[in-house]
């Protein structure tokens, strides 16, 4: 790897970050309480190692059990703003056993790569965001402050993330830089989601006189080929993002009746809806057209609709001329050696939440494919790990001593 000599300057412990990661994907953290698994392991290994470099972690509870942590290392040198690198201690779980030819918790290294679940989502992040911050602070000071933040739950509600952003320790914070695996990307814009459950509520009869039944699987079934019309204007209007394709309605789950009792209509019938969204698509228009629908539907069926919104999170559209942007590309190709790639999150992450309820303009980079995720024999690259350390440190310099910050708060 060819590094400039600025770059250079910036040691970083590649043998301490790659055994690091290690350490963490050897905890189960998969939050499953019947097992008694949870993100407290490998939180309390990263607090601990935070002490161990010198920092003074703050350790809460965004639910019981489930513990955000985060330590604020101050540069020493004056004034600056503050910058966050985000990840999570969660995963999601190994699932079959037999689908592994490596132990899902094992942290085998073989070729070059680090196998285990959560290696490239995200603990190869959050080991590289550790030790990138580190070295830059033993490499001497620097203005402002960063952030280091290992939180919980972004694989269930992200209740890490607005647990932060609720305790009011993102209103300090300038540009985050949100380190999950994009196979070197540089990802300032990620889908946005909605997720829908939608109840009709009818009469319930006999299946030989359905005229004295309001049937609401008549009127769920109408109502998924309506959202089928809806994808479709949602197409025609937006089209497809140069880095996210298009916005997606998605009907994933359908409930009604009872397969023991097929002669009974049912009184109930349940939709949910997953829908993505790209830069552009108004949230709140797209819940009244959505209750809309269901409502003009149940109508004309006498029956009732009731829309239900579990999760609004907005698409993420950071500008590429953001500081905080500019300065991790800037990274990238000082590190590298190569011009960055700019690309787009399909998903949702822990910094959707910090953009769209923190007001924090945030910009995703880690180590990991990018499609490698919550698959058997999950893997990361070594050599992608001590690139993205390196990345990150190089990326909280140029940031931080910058002597233009517009739009820094």
């Amino acid at each position: 790897m060819r590094v400039s000599p600025e770059v250079d300057a910036i040691r970083i412990d590649e043998d301490g970050v790659v055994a690091f990661t290690q350490a963490l994907v050897r905890i189960p953290s998969v939050n499953d309480p019947g097992s008694g698994r949870s993100e407290q392991p490998a939180a309390d290994l990263v607090a601990a190692k935070m002490r161990e470099f010198g920092w003074e972690p703050v350790v809460s509870e965004a639910a019981p059990g489930r513990p955000n942590v985060v330590a604020v290392v101050d540069g020493g040198g004056g004034d600056g703003p503050t910058l966050m690198f985000e990840g999570h201690t969660d995963v999601v779980t190994e699932g079959a056993l037999d689908t592994w030819t490596v132990d899902p918790y094992g942290a085998e290294i073989r070729d070059g790569r680090l196998y285990g679940r959560g290696s490239a989502d995200m603990k190869g992040g959050v080991a590289a965001m550790l030790y990138a911050v580190r070295a830059l602070q033993l490499a001497g000071p620097f203005p402002g402050r960063i952030k280091v933040c290992a939180l919980a739950d972004e694989e269930g509600l992200m209740l890490g993330v607005h647990h932060f952003v609720d305790s009011g320790l993102a209103a300090d914070v300038d540009a985050a830089i949100v380190c999950e695996p994009e196979a070197g990307e540089i990802c300032p814009v990620s889908k946005g989601a909605l997720r829908f459950r939608v109840d009709f509520h009818g009469r319930m009869a006999h299946g030989a006189m359905p005229q004295h039944a309001r049937n609401p699987i008549r009127t769920a079934g109408a109502f998924v080929v309506r959202l089928a019309d809806l994808e479709r204007e949602l197409h025609a209007r937006h089209g497809a993002h140069p880095h996210l394709g298009l916005p997606y309605v998605t009907p994933t789950v359908a409930t009604a009746g009872d397969l023991d009792q097929i002669n009974v209509i049912p009184a109930y019938a349940t939709v949910a809806v997953d829908v993505r969204t790209v830069p552009g698509v108004d949230h709140p228009s797209l819940v009244e057209r959505v209750r809309g629908i269901a409502a003009a539907l149940g109508a004309d069926d006498e029956v009732r609709a009731e829309v239900h919104v579990l999760v609004d999170r907005p698409p993420v559209d950071t500008p590429v001329d953001a500081p905080v942007v500019v300065a991790l590309a800037a990274a990238h190709t000082a590190v590298t050696g190569e011009e960055p790639t700019y690309g787009g999150v399909p998903g949702t992450t822990d910094g959707t939440i910090l953009t769209a309820r923190g007001g924090v303009p945030s910009v995703v980079y880690g180590p990991g494919g990018k499609w490698i995720a919550h698959q058997a024999d999950e893997y990361v690259e070594l050599a992608d790990i001590v690139r993205c350390t390196r990345v990150y440190a190089e990326a909280a310099r140029r940031y931080l001593s910058a002597s233009d910050r517009t739009g820094a708060r």
